[in-house]
Parts: C-alpha cells; structure tokens; sequence
C-alpha cells in the first residue's frame, strides 16, 4: 500500500503496533482492514489478537467476514485522531526562525495539501479567519475544518509561542459559539484544537480540568523529529507491548 495512503491514514502508534507484524501480506491485510474501518489502535490490537487474518484465510464468504467485523468494530475517537505533536517540515522553516502566527497560517494554506495530510485521515478545509459576532463584538477563529469521520466541526486555533491557560478559555468560547449557531442536524458537538510551539502538561491538565467541550492541545513543530527520537519511541512501543504480554500470561 502506498506510503502516502498509509501515512494519511495510520497514527505512529498505529504504525509502532503493524511493524511488528513479519509477515508482509498479514501486515498489509491488517494496514488495509484499519484504514478501511478507520480503527482505533485498541481496535486494531483486538483484531489482531481475534486471529481475523487467519480466519479471513479459512472463511467461504471473506466479504461476509469483512462486512461484519467492520460493523462490529471499535471506530476512531477525537482524542485516537488529534495528533500530537504535528510536524510542519514541509513548510521549510527552520525552529530558530521566529515567525508570526499570521505567516504561519499563510504558509499553512500555502501548503494546504501537505497539512490535510498532516492532519490526517477525514479534516476537509473550511475556513480561515472565520468571523464570528457575539454580543456586539467579532472574533475571528483562525482555522476551521469539518472531520467527516467524527462528523463535526473542528476548530483550530494557531499559536506562534508556549501554552498558556488563556488560550484555552478564548478556543473554548468558539468551540460554544459554534456548537450553538452552526452545528447541522446530526452532526456531532464541535472539536477545538490549541496548536503551540511547547506546552507544560501539568498546566494543560489543569486548564482542562472541568471542561464540558472537546478541547485539545497539540505541540507543533517545524522540524521532523531525529531518526534517534524515532527509535527510541519505536522501542518504547516495542518494549511496552512485550511487558503486556507478560503480564498478561503470569
């Protein structure tokens, strides 16, 4: 399957759980069942372990089989789909180059096929600067997608330096604001998604604490990662996993 598809479609620790698959044609059936079911990682760990490979191999009826494992099957949650950190590397910006986050979004939307895949699977782009009138004043939200997998709006709000616990009340008041004036039937509650350059995950938790909304904070870089950071979390993953299983079977 291509790597872009994949890339697309799959989280690292969807890719941390199917590299330790060794058969090719197991691994790619796995790669192909997951995109198509948009499973979580949970999900896909269950069908592995269910042994759905090789009932696939055994079944008379391999559609029959698919069909029904994927409407019994777990789908992607917010948190399984918001990405943390995201990488900008197609941006050819390096860290050391201050920016502001107005040009930041100018090259965002530049680039804008590069960050929906980025983004992931299912955001289709929508707006930007998108004004909004409450109580008299206009606010602007500076990015707006719709996930047409969760089936909600989803709103981003772009930041140029480290967390801070105000954000969060200005992303909330849109997240409300949207839920009330633009929510179509049937469509899930909004998402907001903080984008910042670090963020304190204790002050996180806590700015979060007792929030109705789904609200996200995500680390952005401009950087891809070092293929030293890489490893180490592959073999966090892989280390994590084999200390499951014995616990599992002591």
């Amino acid at each position: 399957m291509g790597g872009r598809v994949l890339a697309e479609g799959l989280s690292f620790t969807h890719f941390a759980e199917l590299i330790q698959i060794e058969d090719p044609l197991k691994r790619a059936f796995y790669e192909v069942e997951c995109l198509r079911g948009n499973w979580s990682v949970r999900e896909l760990k269950r069908q592995i372990a269910s042994l759905y490979y090789e009932r696939s191999g055994l079944s008379k009826n391999k559609k029959k089989l698919s069909q029904m494992t994927q409407a019994k099957a777990e789908p992607l949650a917010p948190k399984q789909i918001i990405r943390d950190p995201y990488v900008f590397d197609f941006l050819e910006i390096k860290s050391k180059e201050v920016m502001g986050e107005s040009r930041i979004e100018d090259a965002l939307l530049d680039k804008l096929q590069d960050f929906l895949l980025e983004l992931g699977h299912g955001f289709c782009f929508e707006a930007r600067q998108k004004r909004l009138l409450i109580g008299g004043e206009h606010f602007f939200v500076d990015l707006v997608f719709y996930h047409r997998i969760l089936k909600c709006h989803v709103l981003i709000e772009l930041k140029a330096d480290d967390f801070k616990h105000e954000h969060l009340g200005q992303l909330n008041t849109y997240v409300n604001w949207y839920r009330k004036h633009e929510a179509a039937p049937g469509d899930n509650p909004p998402i907001g998604i903080l984008l910042c350059t670090k963020k304190n995950h204790a002050l996180v938790e806590y700015a979060l604490a007792g929030m109705d909304n789904r609200l996200f904070v995500s680390k952005y870089q401009l950087e891809l990662p070092k293929k030293d950071a890489i490893r180490r979390f592959l073999e966090e993953q892989i280390w994590d996993k084999g200390s499951e299983k014995e616990r599992t079977s002591g």
